[in-house]
């Protein structure tokens, strides 16, 4: 158990490198007070909670997230565990029963009546139930290809069709997102796995499904694609990849309604990527072109969005998606 300031009490349940930022967060934010944090690791399990996050913290790593559950009812579990709804399902249902909202990095939960439709009324009837509320939400999923797209929708006309494009050049980024896109395989070795559903982003169907709720448009169909992108020459990273190999993905989501494309969703995740951007376009009325240069920060931008999350459940309720968060803090 942690406890640090008041406020809103929050448990943190992974503490990986994203969970990891995210519970430095929440010791930086006055309206929230850490009481928790749960991560099952063998090598995390009982240290002190400040030797880990290398900031002044009470408390150890909890294995499960019992105690400190009931602990926190009435306030929020940042889970940042894994991509999969299913996976990270039973955490978040012991969360709902405590009466303590959740917000997660899971992609697949930023909309999860795309895939695991009964599952997620499931849930919403549980969080309901309970007088709580769950929502999946980061940069992407979660901002960058969804919210902020909506957002821009709120001052034109009628959209009709969203185009919006990341690319993130992966070669400062962590070793196990390198590992994730496929750096360093051949292009045999990317086919066999990314057949076995082993590579990839997850979560840009659930975007697309999003930005085009947000916009006010109707998909009644989602396709993806995925490809490899190959490196022209040699590049240094975490995982090095040599000219020929693997340097990342490229995928693609196009969200369908009544036979016509109204989103297309591109992502660009590669070492070495050339002009990282964030780039929404709306063909409205007026149309609008928005450009980040050098693109939205993934994993520390998703550490301050469950924390803004966090200020914003306890006044929510059922499972909801980033749409219904405040449009700002």
């Amino acid at each position: 158990m942690a406890e640090r300031g008041s406020g809103i009490p929050v448990v943190v349940a992974g503490l990986g490198e994203v969970g990891r930022m995210v519970a430095r967060s929440v010791l930086e934010t006055p309206e929230l007070r850490l009481i928790g944090a749960v991560d099952p690791a063998p090598d995390l399990v009982g240290k002190p909670l400040d030797a880990i996050l290398g900031t002044p913290c009470a408390g150890r790593v909890a294995s499960e997230a019992g105690e400190a559950l009931r602990a926190a009812e009435g306030g929020v579990m940042l889970q940042a565990t894994t991509s999969s709804f299913d996976r990270a399902r039973p955490q978040i249902e012991q969360a709902v029963r405590a009466r303590v909202s959740v917000a997660s990095t899971c992609e697949e939960l930023a909309y999860p009546w795309l895939k695991h439709e009964a599952a997620a009324e499931a849930l919403d009837r549980l969080c309901e139930k309970n007088d709580v509320a769950v929502v999946g939400t980061g940069v992407n999923p979660g901002f960058a290809l969804d919210r902020l797209p909506a957002l821009l929708s709120q001052v034109t006309g009628p959209v009709r069709h969203v185009h919006a494009t990341r690319v993130v050049d992966a070669g400062s980024r962590r070793a196990a997102l390198q590992r994730k896109i496929g750096a360093g395989l051949s292009e045999e070795e990317f086919e066999q796995r990314s057949e076995r559903g082993e590579l990839g982003h997850v979560g840009l169907a659930e975007s697309a499904a999003l930005a085009a709720l947000g916009c006010g448009l109707m998909v009644d169909e989602v396709e993806e694609e995925l490809e490899a992108v190959l490196a022209t020459g040699p590049r240094e990273a975490a995982v090095p990849v040599r000219e020929g190999q693997v340097a990342g993905v490229r995928q693609l989501a196009r969200g369908f309604g009544e036979g016509r494309e109204v989103v297309r969703l591109e992502l660009v995740v590669a070492v070495g990527a050339e002009h990282p951007r964030d780039e929404v376009v709306l063909e409205a009325r007026p149309p609008l072109r928005l450009h980040v240069p050098g693109g939205i920060p993934g994993d520390e931008a998703t550490a301050w969005a469950m924390v803004h999350a966090a200020a914003a459940l306890p006044l929510l309720r059922g499972l909801v998606t980033v749409l219904d968060l405040p449009p700002g803090r």
